[in-house]
């Protein structure tokens, strides 16, 4: 069976940048399958821009900003397959995927990186009634359609839901002459960030109906017009309050969910919140050698974190592999001691091999959300192997105004800091650092939550 020290599974941004940082670390001996005809991943039909302040200190279009890491595969000479799909990961490491030139082929990795991304809600998911008529698109496949194959959807659209890919679209639809008539939000906040809202909506003219939903759909083989209504604090609609718009596209902009069959195939537990699986400080999950990073653990609000995260996580796949490889080597080099030594170096490398990140030898925090904060993402903390910092990233689960940001070593308040907003749809982020946690040997918990005055 052929082997690659480090397979990535997607070559969007957080499988792009886990790479190059695996190359930097050391590792030569990488392998990236995407699925795609090209590398970019879903940056490749998001043609604004506002990609790259943080990571390049400039802004870039989405493609621009996977250019720039695309060039840095090419330049490092990172091996790829394109239109190769992954059908199967073991929890052992064994990678099955198939293209047209190789068939099905199956390879070990020393370790795995998922980098699947995530997919968008469908309308199945939604129960709303009528029939299925055509005019009735995901924003994502909107947007690929007119950014990438040159189609224009609609020329009357309704948007129901505002996270940042159906805000966007808003604007979008909006610039190449179509009229959208209204964005409804089942929600009483957005989902997406402040700036589209401003940008996007705002500066349209285009109205934001929050608590609303669609609750009719109408046409039979052309939408000819849905008909929304606010709901109440159950999200069940208020009668009497329905109205109908004409129009001839509707766009599902109703959330997006992390990618992660494969994960589940191999064994590894989800996080029911995020659907992503459940990570410690190293991005590693409870199969050993297999680490997640990007919108397949979590869903970001800006690509530059995915870079950030994934290059985190590209790091640690390459210490992991290292360290694999030296174990072996004293191995090997125990094979020729005396027999004494031999069974001592045998124990002590079997010890050092047990998987996971509940190694009983190892200090293992969990990390608690609690009050307004809805996750934490690592959900584990591990004290043995931790660098100097560890950023902990996370959303609220309301909108919340001058609160206060708590970390607390098990019921001893660590840090605070106050937020004017805090808003679902922006993801927040605390800094622990490896000397603060000297002092708490036996701790057992660290909490996050929100606090008012």
């Amino acid at each position: 069976m052929q082997y690659h020290d480090i397979v990535i599974v997607g070559g969007g941004p957080a499988g792009l940048a886990a790479a190059i940082a695996a190359r930097k670390t050391g590792i030569s001996d990488i392998l990236i399958l995407e699925r795609d005809n090209v590398l970019g991943g879903i940056l490749n039909q998001c043609i604004h821009n506002g990609f790259g302040l943080h990571t390049f200190k400039e802004e870039l279009t989405g493609p621009e900003y996977a250019a720039r890491y695309i060039a840095q595969v090419e330049e490092e000479k990172i091996p790829y397959r394109l239109s190769t799909i992954v059908a199967d990961i073991t929890h052992d490491r064994q990678v099955t995927y198939i293209n047209r030139e190789e068939g099905l082929v199956t390879i070990q990795a020393g370790a795995v990186i998922l980098a699947m991304g995530c997919r968008e809600r469908p309308r199945g998911a939604l129960n709303t009634p009528g029939y299925r008529p055509a005019g009735i698109y995901s924003a994502g496949t909107a947007q690929r359609l007119m950014n990438i194959e040159g189609y224009l959807v609609g020329r009357e659209a309704v948007i129901l839901g505002s996270g940042d890919i159906g805000l966007i679209m808003a604007r979008r639809m909006t610039l190449e002459g179509a009229k959208v008539k209204v964005v409804a939000e089942i929600m009483p906040y957005s989902g997406g960030l402040k700036r589209n809202i401003v940008q996007c909506l705002d500066d349209y003219g285009i109205p934001l109906k929050l608590s609303h939903t669609v609750v009719d759909i109408h046409g039979k083989d052309r939408l000819t017009g849905v008909t929304i209504a606010e709901v109440d604090e159950n999200k069940n609609p208020i009668p009497g309050t329905e109205e109908y718009y004409s129009c001839d596209t509707l766009l599902l902009s109703v959330g997006l969910i992390p990618e992660n069959e494969l994960s589940k195939g191999a064994g590894i537990s989800l996080n029911r919140v995020t659907s992503g699986p459940n990570v410690n400080d190293r991005l590693e999950t409870e199969a050993e050698g297999i680490y997640a990073c990007g919108n397949v653990l979590h869903v970001h609000d800006l690509v530059d974190f995915v870079s950030q995260e994934a290059a985190l996580a590209g790091e640690n796949a390459a210490e992991y592999v290292k360290r694999k490889a030296a174990l072996a080597g004293e191995r090997n080099a125990a094979e020729t001691a005396p027999a004494e030594k031999n069974a001592a170096a045998a124990a002590e490398s079997e010890e050092d091999e047990r998987p996971g990140y509940a190694e009983p030898d190892r200090h293992t925090i969990p990390l608690v959300a609690a009050d307004g904060v809805r996750y934490t993402v690592p959900q584990f903390l591990e004290t043995s192997g931790m660098r100097d910092t560890v950023t902990v990233r996370f959303r609220v689960a309301d909108v919340y105004k001058d609160r206060y940001i708590s970390v607390y070593y098990d019921d001893q308040l660590i840090s605070r800091k106050k937020k004017k907003v805090l808003a679902p749809g922006e993801m927040e982020q605390v800094v622990l650092t490896k000397k603060s946690l000297a002092g708490y040997p036996h701790m057992k918990r660290i909490t996050i939550r929100t606090e008012v005055e």
